[in-house]
């Protein structure tokens, strides 16, 4: 099975999600946004795949820092835009293993992925 995990790294979901695979003997591709950015075909087949709505963290501080006017003017389309000009504002991780996508982390949540 190919799993790459798509993130940041000084994220501690990403950290967390890390030591899980690590632990259980679980080999993956570590793809950082910050450095290499983001592929827009993945960018494409989370946002259809997964929903805008759920691969946008509105919980981070990059999220809170735009403008009101970007917030109420959310739809596809100019969610993928500011998720690829703002990488750290998709939720971590993005998982993806062979023809699946997954979002966030939970020991469960990989428990069933892997099992």
């Amino acid at each position: 099975m190919t799993v790459v995990m798509y993130g940041i790294p000084n994220c501690d979901t990403i950290k967390k999600a890390k030591n899980w695979l690590t632990q259980h003997d679980i080999s993956f591709t570590f793809h950082d946004y910050r450095k290499q950015g983001v592929p827009q075909d993945v960018l494409s087949e989370a946002l259809t795949e997964l929903g805008w709505e759920n691969v946008l963290n509105k919980r981070g501080t990059t999220y809170r820092q735009l403008s009101d006017e970007q917030k109420t003017n959310l739809s596809a389309s100019t969610a993928q835009e500011l998720l690829i000009e703002n990488p750290a504002m998709i939720k971590r991780p993005l998982l993806v293993t062979d023809n699946a996508m997954h979002l966030g982390f939970k020991p469960a949540q990989y428990e069933e992925i892997f099992s």
